[in-house]
């Protein structure tokens, strides 16, 4: 029965690991968004009466430039991206302290026993702390996307996003951005600037052999995750 019970808490044991492992693998794992482009809203049959220069919803104006203003038209965003931040901090402390206490006297002769003082003692404490940490991160990114817009907001600004997809070797390479942006920054040639860019998301990565080749094993994953009791 020993043997048993032994052997079904192992298992169980087993089976514990286990799920956490899924668990810890499926947690990081990168979670992909919809960034598929949106297509243009459709715009009814205009009845022949409109004449043949004119037709309503179709009109351009011919004194303004032909950037992105509906939903589903596309803009060019120019990725400008550098970032670079430097922390460090230093502390040192230090703390003395000393108690001493004579012999006490009793009736005017200090108490002892066999000749040695035995009240009498001192107390001495030191402590000291020296810590230092350094911290730095920087990160760069250009390039260019070209992104639809997905929303008109009532303010007028636009909701764009889009992706772009590379195919190398036995991979694939992404970039995909996110964002709100203003028609008023829109440049002439219908391109806007990544850090003009509010509430930008933009993520770059890849899948495939070498994408797998760079991720931790899955006990590597367990492990280094916060489902490790260890």
């Amino acid at each position: 029965m020993n043997h048993a019970g032994t052997h079904a808490r192992f298992m169980i044991l087993a089976a514990g690991v286990a799920v956490v492992c899924v668990l810890a693998a499926c947690g990081g794992a990168p979670r992909i968004e919809d960034f598929t482009a949106t297509m243009p809203e459709e715009v009814p049959e205009v009845p022949a009466s409109n004449g043949a220069i004119f037709q309503s919803g179709r009109d351009k104006a011919l004194f303004e430039n032909a950037v992105a203003r509906r939903v589903g038209d596309t803009v060019t965003i120019n990725l400008q991206e550098s970032t670079a931040a430097q922390k460090s901090s230093s502390t040192t402390t230090s703390k003395s302290s000393k108690v001493d206490m004579p012999t006490p006297t009793l009736a005017g002769a200090g108490i002892s026993l066999h000749g040695n003082d035995i009240l009498n003692f001192d107390i001495e404490n030191q402590r000291e702390f020296d810590g230092a940490g350094d911290s730095q991160l920087s990160n760069k990114l250009q390039g260019s996307i070209t992104v639809t817009v997905a929303r008109r907001l009532a303010n007028g600004n636009l909701v764009v996003r889009g992706q772009k997809w590379i195919g190398i070797n036995q991979g694939k390479e992404f970039i995909r951005i996110q964002g709100v942006i203003r028609p008023v920054d829109i440049l002439p040639d219908n391109s806007i600037p990544s850090f003009k860019v509010a509430d930008a998301n933009i993520s770059y990565g890849g899948q495939g052999v070498l994408a797998d080749a760079n991720r931790p094993g899955l006990l590597s994953r367990f492990f280094n995750s916060r489902w490790n009791p260890l």
